[in-house]
């Protein structure tokens, strides 16, 4: 059976097409400026040369049956018929507390997702934009949301609740969700096959380190504490998140900058980071270069960094009573082999070794740690969109 898996932003949409047979991309794609001048569409078959086809997308429902068009057709389409494709598996961000797991859509699911539109106000509305416009183009063709809050869901109420007073929870579901949960999921469940784990009882840390950067703890897979919150801002400092900052600091500034909350939380999610503290880029990259020719902000904004992943991973050695395995994922944690060493080199007291000749590797499954580590270090490319397949195959 083959999958589309879609991404829908608020003028972009992702897409792959997944033969689940060997899982296998047949194709994958990007749709971009949707509802502004200059969309098109890059669409790249899998063996073949890339496409691109310039064309006025007004609607996510236009860039959906220009994705079809493009997988049927004759030159460098994938299929020969809509109905060599089974389902359709969309990443929706935010499912709130009301979803636990992968769901095939519905009304009520419908629901559930506009109703999360505070919570997710960048993400959801596109997300539904997407099922909707997969529903009108591929009528009675069962779709499936898959939330990025799913994994967050196994965390127990001591780990996601805010110590601010209860009827905000009560009213608005003000708690701890968690995101990069398709990516926590699906790491977190390979390192236990990868590192021989017990399926049940294996307790590991997945570092999702990019521009985007979360932490997780798990016990067979299932979520104890993820270092984002009720939205991504919480947690790591990141490429222009700012992660954890005592609140205070929102009113300090403020008044003294006359912002308002929002335009505070717009320097919070878009112009701190490493961006932020380096002044430099957010682009773990560009602050890598800056540091080596000299630059002390952009060694700081690092370092920073650095000692944020450090201390999450202690925390959550302590919520489990211990670790396993610790994995690196994402563009940073797959390829950055100098940030993976300065993670674990404070990492001695645990029985951390790293082998370095190992952790020369990028983007490719690997384990870098030294035979005697007592705590198995590995690399885990991440890859969201099987993740998604998987779930929706396993649905319909």
């Amino acid at each position: 059976m083959k999958i589309l898996v879609m991404n829908c932003g608020s003028s972009s949409l992702k897409y792959q097409l997944i033969d689940m047979e060997n899982e296998s991309v047949l194709a994958k794609g990007l749709c971009e400026r949707i509802g502004i001048d200059g969309s098109k569409l890059t669409h790249q078959p899998t063996g073949k040369d890339k496409v691109v086809v310039e064309k006025d997308m007004p609607t996510h429902q236009t860039a959906v049956e220009l994705v079809l068009s493009a997988l049927l057709d004759p030159e460098h389409g994938v299929i020969k018929s809509m109905d060599e494709i089974g389902a359709v598996g969309h990443r929706v961000l935010h499912g709130g507390s009301v979803y636990s797991d992968s769901i095939v859509v519905n009304e009520d699911v419908k629901r559930v997702i506009r109703e999360c539109f505070d919570l997710g106000p960048l993400h959801n509305p596109a997300n539904l934009m997407g099922i909707e416009a997969c529903e009108a183009a591929m009528p009675g063709k069962p779709q499936v949301a898959v939330f990025d809050t799913a994994f967050g869901q196994g965390m127990k109420p001591e780990a996601y609740m805010y110590a601010i007073p209860y009827e905000y929870y009560e009213k608005y579901k003000i708690r701890r969700y968690g995101f990069h949960g398709t990516s926590h999921m699906f790491v977190s469940k390979r390192v236990l096959d990868f590192a021989g784990l017990d399926k049940k009882s294996g307790k590991v840390i997945v570092c999702h380190l990019g521009n985007g950067a979360s932490i997780s703890a798990s016990i067979g897979g299932k979520c104890v504490d993820t270092s984002m919150g009720l939205t991504p801002l919480e947690g790591l400092i990141m490429g222009t998140r700012s992660g954890d900052v005592d609140p205070a600091v929102l009113q300090f500034i403020c008044n003294h900058e006359n912002l308002s909350v929002d335009e505070m939380l717009n320097i919070l999610n878009k112009k701190s980071g490493v961006l932020g503290v380096s002044g430099v880029s957010s682009d773990f990259r560009d602050i890598a270069a800056a540091e080596e020719e000299g630059n002390e902000r952009a060694k700081l904004a690092f370092d920073a960094f650095i000692y944020r992943v450090v201390k999450y991973i202690g925390a959550y050695v302590a919520a489990m009573n211990g670790v396993d395995a610790i994995a690196f994922t994402a563009g940073v944690g797959e390829n950055d082999a100098r940030a993976r060493e300065r993670v674990c080199a404070p990492l001695g007291y645990l029985g951390v070794k790293i082998d370095a000749e190992a952790n020369k590797t990028r983007g490719k499954e690997i384990m870098i740690s030294t035979p005697d580590s007592k705590v198995k270090v590995m690399v885990i490319p991440t890859n969201e969109e099987l993740a998604i397949a998987r779930d929706t195959l396993s649905l319909i």
